[in-house]
């Protein structure tokens, strides 16, 4: 009759090698997943240029749909968190000058926001008839797509307040919204929930002062549902669509919806 050998129990030093053996084999393994997964992204076609290009095709498929869950539960409810002035930082962050040749000089008082109604009929707007509508302040944590954000007081009218002033209840009800700069070389689309959310500003003020130049003077969008991308800088027209408007930064392989 055979004896059962009784099998000892591991030292200390063999469950710690055993250990380290199981975790570096799955670190190897992940690593060769990740590694290999990024190498079929990279040599994987681009997509189709039009509204949006530049992206890896599996890559724009993956945030389309994001989008789209995005999009169901996007609610004018959902309010970002505000914060007292207090916390607001004294010098805001300047990031980029794309639309606006700060070089050059430009006139603020000659300044003239267009709105093109679906009628054909062109608005034409002056600062100070912005700053005869309600004011509206607001102070959050402004995001950006490179990993930053900052906490920021900006002033102005209610994109829905300037609707309701100047009757543009059926323009709303398209799709999409464009806003360009002066010079046409910046540009964004905005989904309509989104561009009529109670805090998206038509700002003229920061920090309780008007606008400098490189903020976007005389008035730029401030869209706290949307990353920084989204918030054009010294807006020239605003128009309504249907169709998606041109984007920038969709164009260079960006979200187009860039959402938070």
């Amino acid at each position: 009759m055979r004896t059962k050998k009784i099998k000892k129990p591991l030292t200390i030093d063999q469950k710690i090698s055993r250990r380290t053996f199981i975790s570096f084999g799955a670190f190897t393994a992940l690593s060769a997943g990740a590694f290999f997964s990024w190498r079929w992204l990279y040599n994987s076609p681009k997509e189709v240029g039009g509204i949006t290009k530049g992206a890896h095709a599996p890559l724009r498929r993956v945030l389309n749909n994001n989008e789209q869950v995005f999009r169901k539960t996007f609610s004018h409810k959902n309010l970002v968190k505000t914060y007292p002035r207090s916390m607001a930082a004294k010098q805001v962050r300047y990031n980029s000058s794309i639309g606006m040749n700060l070089k050059a000089p430009f006139d603020v008082a000659a300044w003239r926001l267009q709105i093109k109604k679906l009628s054909g009929d062109v608005l034409t707007i002056t600062l100070d008839d912005l700053k005869a509508l309600p004011k509206t302040e607001i102070v959050f944590a402004f995001k950006c797509v490179e990993g930053w954000d900052q906490i920021s007081h900006w002033g102005g009218v209610k994109f829905t307040d300037v609707i309701d002033h100047y009757k543009l209840h059926n323009e709303t009800e398209l799709a999409y919204v464009g806003l360009e700069t002066p010079d046409k070389s910046y540009y964004v689309g905005l989904d309509m929930p989104s561009a009529t959310h109670p805090q998206t500003l038509l700002a003229y003020e920061v920090n309780g002062r008007p606008l400098p130049l490189k903020h976007g003077a005389p008035l730029r969008l401030i869209i706290p549902v949307k990353y920084g991308i989204k918030n054009l800088k010294r807006i020239g027209t605003i128009s309504f669509s249907n169709n998606r408007p041109r984007d920038y930064w969709a164009e260079r392989g960006y979200d187009y919806y860039s959402g938070l």
